[in-house]
């Protein structure tokens, strides 16, 4: 919970969750809502209402992590960071039209003005 109370908030931020009790504790609920953060809870028994984080996070685990040797929980953050700054910035997509997708953003809100 202390990450959501100090993050910067430029755009939404969306957590989402299975129905474990722990994401539905009144506490944890209240925190979210405090800091503007909009919780998206699956349905039960529903496993692709996350499907495209899940894809997100095997694409990570595959490109960024497996057979990487990390030495401390700061060099691990670190590079995840690192890499999502690259998966937005730099890396192609086929489906955006080769492009990342913050140039594939950028592109459409061009076009859209």
């Amino acid at each position: 919970m202390d990450t959501v109370e100090l993050r910067d908030k430029p755009y939404r931020t969306t957590i989402h969750s299975d129905q474990g009790w722990h994401y539905q504790h009144n506490q944890w609920v209240k925190t979210l809502k405090k800091n503007s953060v909009f919780q998206s809870i699956s349905r039960k028994a529903t496993c692709a209402d996350n499907a495209s984080m899940k894809n997100f996070f095997g694409i990570l685990k595959q490109e960024m992590y497996y057979g990487e040797e990390l030495v401390s929980y700061e060099e691990f953050i670190k590079r995840i960071e690192e890499y999502i700054y690259w998966y937005n910035h730099v890396r192609s997509k086929e489906k955006l039209a080769g492009l990342s997708p913050v140039e594939y953003k950028t592109q459409s809100s061009q076009s859209a003005a």
